[in-house]
């Protein structure tokens, strides 16, 4: 046998040193069988398996044992102490309650406005006051992961370059996009664009694994713009959209960041869809317009917002964050940065179709959310730092109430459902009136916080029928489809039930708009101001 020594290793070859040949014996081959070698491929697809079972099922156990574990505590709880958290969590749900509605009341003074500033500009057949060759230069961005968004990709592109009504020469359009490896021929077909679409841009960001490290390489680039729009993948930004947010940072010189209106536009795929369409018009076109009358701020949401660059490439975004959006747009508030709700620059975007999706995505969200309030509740009671604006008491009690009480009402209602559940459970009711008795009417103030329960959602869906946004008319423009852009987005307003049920259940309500779809999946619009 022979001995390798060094770097010196021979496998059934042989050695020469100088002239004398020495042949070493032959070695057997060290190779693994077949069958062991089937078997550790074997063992490995299945603990990927496991590993990813684990990952997607924790969370859902998780919550399991959280609501299984609460019942079980108030079992053991006294009377005395039932009642204590009875009060703290009915509390705590009518002042989400009531500030809700007062959103929602602060929000038609804003529905209102932009409503005019629609009709006027409709007279105006949509000739903005700024001329086009004073109008910032725009960094429009959409940010992908391939292998998720391939098919999404080039249809959003040509909808950019071909519908944004905005100078060609004032616009460029970046394409942001990671993969872990190559797609082709879709690559290839992206870059070749550039060469018919000079404002196009394609950027393949290396060594990158989030929207994050997409956006914090961008800003490395020398590109001269004034205004970074930041869109996802899955957005349609309105035609107009772009010009009237650029029209307001050039109007305000205040205005460091405007946020605009994000529609579900596959509110008619399913009933999770037509849900969550209720929801953002709820959110986008209610409750942050409202919020920014009451509290005096605004935030940015992740899509469709516009920055003033300099800003943005200073702050930049925090890739350990799930939510860096908030994050940012919280970092930016600690600055005094004047955030605006402009419920004219309107995107369409999709909602998850299935309750999976949407498990994932609120999931996410709620992680986010429960991170970014941790790290930032500080700003509504420190002082500001050298240099930055000071905070007013109203933003930054409302700060407080965003990051703070809201965040702790989703596991105070949490937990009274609970407690409402371990009531039953403890006292089997007899009749329809013990069951009203126990999870309605256990003491005397129940009764008006019964009546309040109902009443408030009610007035609040009341406001948003009243007040619901009108969308405005377009005329055509040229395409590279030869088809006319004569199609219908409504409101839901036939979807009565949709908006009592979550009105009631959740305190929301809006009414989401339908978008017709082209086969391809790109939506066209219409667009009237009758909402019948």
């Amino acid at each position: 046998m022979t001995v390798l020594t060094g770097d010196k290793r021979s496998m059934g070859s042989t050695e020469s040193s100088g002239s004398s040949h020495a042949t070493s014996p032959t070695q057997p081959k060290q190779s693994i069988p077949s069958q062991v070698r089937h078997l550790l491929n074997t063992l490995y697809d299945a603990r990927n398996k496991i590993r990813a079972f684990i990952q997607e099922w924790t969370p859902f156990l998780l919550v399991v044992s959280y609501f299984a574990f609460s019942i079980c505590l108030y079992m053991i709880c006294t009377d005395q102490l039932v009642t204590v958290f009875w009060w703290i969590y009915l509390a705590t749900n009518f002042y989400i309650a009531g500030s809700t509605v007062l959103e929602a009341v602060m929000s038609i003074t804003p529905c209102r406005e932009f409503r005019q500033a629609v009709t006027k500009m409709e007279e105006l057949n949509f000739k903005f006051p700024t001329p086009d060759s004073d109008l910032l230069v725009l960094d429009l961005l959409i940010v992908a992961y391939l292998p998720n968004e391939a098919e999404l990709i080039m249809d959003r592109i040509y909808y950019a370059v071909d519908q944004i009504v905005f100078p060609k020469d004032k616009i460029r359009i970046n394409i942001l996009y990671n993969t872990p490896k190559p797609i082709e021929p879709l690559e290839t077909e992206m870059r070749n664009l550039t060469f018919k679409y000079p404002q196009l841009r394609i950027i393949k960001v290396p060594n990158s694994t989030s929207k994050a490290d997409n956006l914090n390489y961008f800003f490395t680039l020398d590109t001269g713009a004034d205004v970074i729009a930041v869109f996802d993948c899955d957005h349609y930004c309105h035609p107009y959209g772009p010009r009237w947010a650029v029209e307001r940072l050039v109007q305000d010189k205040e205005v460091s960041i405007v946020q605009g209106r994000c529609v579900i536009f596959n509110s008619n795929a399913s009933l999770v869809t037509r849900a969550v369409a209720v929801e953002f018009d709820k959110i986008y076109a209610v409750s942050h317009p409202g919020r920014a009358r009451v509290w005096g701020f605004g935030i940015f949401t992740g899509s469709n917002g516009y920055w003033r660059a300099p800003l943005l490439r200073e702050l930049r975004m925090n890739g350990d964050m799930l939510t860096e959006d908030i994050d940012s747009s919280l970092r930016a508030f600690s600055k005094g940065v004047n955030t605006i709700h402009d419920l004219n620059v309107i995107s369409y975007e999709l909602a998850p179709t299935t309750i999976a999706a949407l498990w994932k995505q609120r999931l996410r969200w709620a992680q986010g959310w429960a991170q970014a309030s941790a790290k930032h509740v500080v700003l509504a009671f420190n002082k500001p730092a050298p240099g930055d604006v000071r905070r007013p008491f109203r933003p930054r009690f409302g700060l407080f109430s965003l990051l703070f009480i809201r965040e702790i009402s989703y596991y105070l209602v949490t937990q009274y459902f609970c407690l409402v559940l371990s009531v039953l459970m403890m006292n089997v009711p007899k009749s329809t009136g013990m069951v009203l008795r126990l999870l309605f009417f256990q003491y005397p103030v129940a009764y008006w916080l019964f009546i309040v329960r109902f009443v408030l959602p009610l007035k609040e869906y009341l406001i948003r029928i009243l007040t619901r946004h009108m969308q405005y008319r377009l005329p055509n423009w040229d395409s590279r489809y030869n088809e006319q852009r004569q199609v219908r987005i409504r409101y839901y307003l036939d979807d009565h039930w949709v908006l009592v049920l979550l009105s009631v259940l959740y305190h929301r309500h809006g009414c989401s708009r339908h978008i017709r779809s082209r086969e391809a999946g790109q939506p066209v619009f219409v667009m009237e101001s009758d909402c019948s």
